[in-house]
């Protein structure tokens, strides 16, 4: 299992993903409900919706979701010069 450390953690995770592949990875983390799968297997098969739109929408919802769950914050990077700036006289 993935382990996050800030909000870029899960973008990377998610982004690679395909629409079968998203399912697969996604089922371990219990972000959404039995029959979500279904229905939006049924809204793509019935052309209501594509399945990119979807899958954007599904990775979103992840996102957040996981985020939430563990407290992520944003990834801070430091500047090389920080270290430098940050010295006393």
């Amino acid at each position: 299992m993935v382990i996050f450390e800030d909000i870029e953690d899960v973008e990377t995770w998610l982004d690679p993903l395909d629409y079968i592949e998203f399912w697969k990875e996604i089922a371990d983390w219990r972000v959404f409900a039995l029959g979500d799968r279904e229905h939006c297997d049924d809204q793509i098969a019935r052309g209501i919706v594509d399945q990119e739109t979807v899958l954007y929408c599904l990775k979103a919802q992840a996102r957040i979701t996981l985020t939430q769950r563990f407290g992520l914050k944003p990834r801070i990077i430091e500047p090389t010069a920080a270290k430098y700036l940050a010295s006393t006289h």
